[in-house]
């Protein structure tokens, strides 16, 4: 595809003067206030809520989008702690995505050594609480660029819960809270700076429930159908099935409930797989082998099966048009920047990691090459995505060597170094905001690129189905 870079698009059709006007607005906003939203973030960080359950998390980011003006309407698309926060009028409308759910099973303070919080059973390890601060700082820099230079459209906030395993933006993709959008714009917590045009794996799960016969397990066995043997029996024949799947795919479960004694014949027993793959259409052949995996392993133990999918995302649709943009606004923004303590802090962390990384402070500041990019995760981005141009950023709010969904990454978000990165990730999503303001040929190259890469003929259709979002999935 065809297009005059961005920057070059840029300087053709908009002075200098006004550029460096925008550039000056935003950029000053957000470093007079960047303790204002590293206070929001630590909040948010310090509450730690699960997916549907984010309710004061949630509750902090409507208050300061509506102390700034924004017009907020919550509880949309069935979810509760779902809202949409918009400034301005008319078009373009541009969105930006904030999310704010923690994950279950893990905790840490803000210590560089493993040290669980004894008071907490989840955490921010994929960073979140940056994500929804640093979404909000975004839209509040742009509004208070619009009022100060008298700019046309809207900036639209969307709080997207239960992001981790909840599929909250699919459901607000369905309720077609996205309908009329020019653009998304979206970041995410990492352990380095980069703007790629991304694409990830769609993603399914569900919940295996076998219903047995509970009996004695000494005195009478022979009475009894074990719910348990049941799920033994779909994970070995799900773990053999490993070997004839596409090398791309990924497949993963937990078993939730087991049984509570040995001597009693369990007479329920439930595993929760999740399901991955490049494509959505090769993901559903697959997950039609799963159930029926899931279907003889009722049957070879005499028991009855039943299935709750659970969530459902497509894979990412990189936008190279935006995702441009927005790596020039990183580049123009600079990477993380550590002071000494910041220094000691990662130095120390680092030496739990399996880092490759002899220069922590040189890693945090550098910018990674653009280029397109294969994740092996998955995202409800995705859906938005296939609906609205997307492109997404990430920054080094973690120390350079961490995966996500680790106690290092709970640790470095409860510091200075988190809130940096997230303050380079708000400025770069402002500024790109900015662009697209300014810029109707951009936005027309990307919806051109939009309607090329996903065809003609393409039709939305969730993964999830029609199911409501289930509110009660980390009850």
């Amino acid at each position: 595809m065809s297009r005059l870079p961005v920057m070059a698009l840029c300087l053709c059709l908009f002075p200098g003067q006004l550029l460096a006007d925008t550039t000056n607005t935003i950029l000053s906003y957000l470093e007079r206030e960047q303790g204002k939203y590293a206070a929001l973030a630590h909040e948010i960080w310090e509450k730690a809520e699960l997916g549907y359950l984010e309710t004061r998390s949630s509750r902090l980011l409507q208050e300061m989008l509506a102390e700034e003006g924004f017009t907020i309407e919550s509880g949309v698309a069935g979810m509760p702690t779902a809202f949409v926060a918009s400034y301005g009028s008319g078009e373009p409308i541009i969105g930006i995505l904030a999310e704010f759910d923690a994950l279950p099973g893990i905790s840490q303070t803000a210590s560089p050594k493993r040290e669980p919080d004894p008071d907490k059973t989840s955490g921010h390890a994929c960073g979140h609480h940056l994500f929804g601060a640093g979404s909000t700082a975004a839209a509040i820099a742009v509004r208070h660029w619009m009022q100060e230079h008298d700019v046309s459209g809207t900036v639209r906030l969307y709080g997207t819960p239960a992001e981790e395993g909840g599929s909250g933006k699919v459901y607000m993709v369905r309720e077609g809270l996205f309908a009329g959008v020019a653009a998304v714009l979206a970041w995410h917590p990492s352990d380095k700076n980069a703007a790629n045009p991304v694409t990830t794996l769609a993603n399914k799960s569900a919940k295996f429930g076998f219903h047995g016969v509970s009996s004695h397990a000494a005195v009478a066995p022979e009475r009894g159908r074990s719910a348990l043997d049941a799920v033994e029996a779909m994970n070995h024949m799900a773990n053999m099935m490993r070997e004839h799947i596409p090398q791309e795919a990924r497949m993963h479960y937990v078993i939730t409930r087991g049984g509570s004694t040995p001597n009693v014949v369990p007479d329920f027993a439930e595993v929760f797989y999740y399901l991955r793959h490049p494509d959505a259409g090769t993901l559903e052949d697959l997950w039609e082998r799963l159930l029926d995996v899931a279907r003889g392993a009722a049957l070879g133990t005499g028991t009855e099966m039943v299935s709750e999918v659970n969530h459902g995302n497509h894979s990412m649709l990189p936008n190279e048009t935006l995702a441009e943009a927005m790596y020039n606004n990183l580049v123009r923004v600079g990477g993380v920047k550590y002071d000494d303590d910041d220094l000691a802090f990662a130095s120390e962390l680092a030496q739990s990691l399996n880092s490759r990384e002899d220069d922590l402070a040189l890693a945090a500041v550098r910018i990674e090459p653009m280029g397109p990019l294969q994740s092996m995760g998955s995202t409800d981005v995705g859906d938005v995505s296939w609906q609205v141009p997307t492109s997404q950023v990430n920054t080094a709010t973690w120390v350079p060597g961490t995966a996500p969904h680790t106690w290092q990454a709970i640790a470095a978000g409860g510091t200075a170094i988190g809130h940096k990165g997230m303050l380079v990730a708000a400025k770069t999503l402002a500024l790109t905001a900015g662009d697209l303001f300014l810029h109707p040929a951009l936005l027309d190259a990307a919806k051109e690129e939009l309607e090329q890469r996903r065809g003609k003929d393409f039709e939305y259709q969730p993964l999830l189905g029609d199911r409501d979002p289930p509110l009660d999935y980390r009850r």
